[in-house]
């Protein structure tokens, strides 16, 4: 079985929840054609990251083949590239499944901390520089503290630098030019 599996789902199926089923149609093979259903929606299944992502309908697909815009499983995750994406205890990990082998950053941070708020617009200014990376940020506060724990955090600011899963690398305190360096070491790996 491929990673990627195309299947049709009739529209009364699709929901923009993410509680949609991937199994609500048996698949098709990727080489088929989209039969000419109006009305219908053409869905990618990803066996391993398990998110379907709608592509257009088939009516228009018929005419141009498979096209359109296929949004990414970071995009469904909730974190947008190019952009600083805040993050939760509950939004973390799954933001970060998603990135696959994307370098992920981030800010760990407080509201009342100094050094947070002087570093803060040179994190996204490094966000809309490296499109390759995406750049989170966490307030450390009592509702994220089970994270923040989890992550190891001693003080604020925190960078951690994660790739595929992992924390590989760590800056503390609003030190840009260690924060730079650290991130074009991880990407260059």
């Amino acid at each position: 079985m491929s990673l990627l599996q195309t299947s049709v789902y009739p529209p009364s199926t699709l929901r923009s929840s993410p509680s949609l089923s991937c199994t609500a149609a048996p698949p098709i093979a990727s080489s088929h054609r989209v039969p000419s259903i109006s009305n219908s929606f053409v869905a990618l299944e990803s066996s391993s990251l398990k998110t379907v992502n709608s592509i257009s309908s088939a009516k228009n697909n018929r005419r141009k083949g498979v096209v359109g815009k296929v949004r990414s499983s970071l995009d469904t995750a909730g974190a947008t590239v190019g952009q600083v994406t805040e993050v939760t205890k509950d939004t973390f990990w799954p933001i970060v499944n998603a990135a696959g082998d994307k370098t992920v950053v981030l800010d760990m941070y407080t509201q009342w901390c100094g050094p947070c708020k002087v570093i803060a617009p040179k994190f996204q200014e490094l966000s809309e520089k490296y499109l390759d990376v995406v750049f989170l940020k966490l307030d450390c506060n009592q509702e994220n503290k089970p994270l923040a724990k989890e992550l190891g955090i001693r003080v604020v600011p925190t960078f951690k630098i994660l790739k595929h899963n992992k924390i590989v690398k760590e800056v503390t305190g609003a030190k840009y030019d260690d924060l730079v360096a650290a991130i074009d070491a991880v990407r260059a790996t």
